[in-house]
């Protein structure tokens, strides 16, 4: 049953770091139930309540960076609501066109969403360059704290 349990540790840890850069996979979840696997398998003994407030905490920023980081590239670049809907979208439907289709979806719907909302085809692909700008953003930021989750993960059990 150990090697089980580890199995599955790892393999949700590994789902999580790849859900950084393809979201069609859970991402933080898949880390954050890791962290309940350990607990079915072994022990929630090392997990006191200062384990799980930061870990909630940190995946509560990833959503908010996640959403909040991309739609801050469209803004900043001076887009509009329909970019920010248009990049969303780009990124939900280019996921099924990995990788390629993570970097040319949001930027395509940034500019759809931008030309929609009458904007100039030149601010459009400034817009866009702010949408792919924000997503590499996003994705960074998701990476270090997911690496951070684990890594406070390991320190936690090894007390």
């Amino acid at each position: 049953m150990t090697i089980l349990g580890w199995i599955l540790i790892i393999a949700l840890f590994v789902i999580g770091m790849a859900g950084a850069v393809y979201p069609i996979l859970p991402g933080a979840l898949a880390i954050y139930l890791a962290f309940f696997v350990y607990g079915w398998f072994f022990s929630f003994e090392p997990f006191g309540t200062g384990f799980w407030i930061v870990q909630t905490l940190i995946v509560v920023a990833l959503f908010v960076a996640d959403y909040v980081v991309g739609a801050w590239g469209v803004k900043k670049f001076g887009g509009s609501r329909y970019s920010v809907i248009g990049s969303t979208l780009g990124i939900i439907t280019g996921a099924f066109f990995f990788p390629i289709g993570l970097i040319i979806g949001p930027f395509a719907g940034a500019f759809i969403g931008e030309l929609l909302a009458g904007s100039a085809p030149r601010k459009a692909a400034k817009v866009s360059l702010g949408s792919l700008l924000g997503l590499l953003s996003s994705t960074f930021v998701k990476i270090i704290l997911q690496i951070a989750m684990v890594i406070l993960f390991f320190i936690w059990i090894g007390r």
